[in-house]
């Protein structure tokens, strides 16, 4: 198994993430009856969003705290919501990477996951 190398592997990542999320009793509601993600637009926007996390490229513009927490006064996001996001995440990471940017990717999911969660509460 190899590491996140490529736009290409991320695009793997993000595809396959959100196929499970889509399908997820606990969170894939929020996505598509809360959120109405339209997924041909979501899609290229978190491969730009992690390809800036993950190879330090300033490819995604936008504001996803601000669209969290808008969303958040639409239906309850709680803690459960980001465990199994993160649940998520961390299973499609290890389904298809391993390597220092594949862990990089796992903590930096927990890290955005536990902030968004912060600033939804205290919003």
């Amino acid at each position: 198994m190899k590491d996140i190398t490529s736009r290409a592997d991320i695009e793997l990542l993000v595809n396959s993430f959100y196929f499970k999320v889509k399908k997820d009793p606990t969170i894939g509601y929020i996505f598509n009856d809360v959120a109405k993600v339209n997924w041909d637009d979501h899609l290229p926007k978190m491969y730009s969003f992690w390809e800036s996390i993950l190879f330090n490229v300033a490819s995604f513009k936008g504001n996803p705290m601000s669209a969290h927490i808008v969303l958040s006064k639409k239906t309850t996001i709680a803690s459960e919501h980001f465990d199994k996001w993160l649940l998520l995440w961390d299973q499609t990471i290890d389904a298809h990477f391993k390597g220092e940017r594949a862990s990089n990717a796992k903590q930096r999911g927990k890290n955005i996951a536990g902030v968004m969660l912060y600033k939804i509460q205290n919003n």
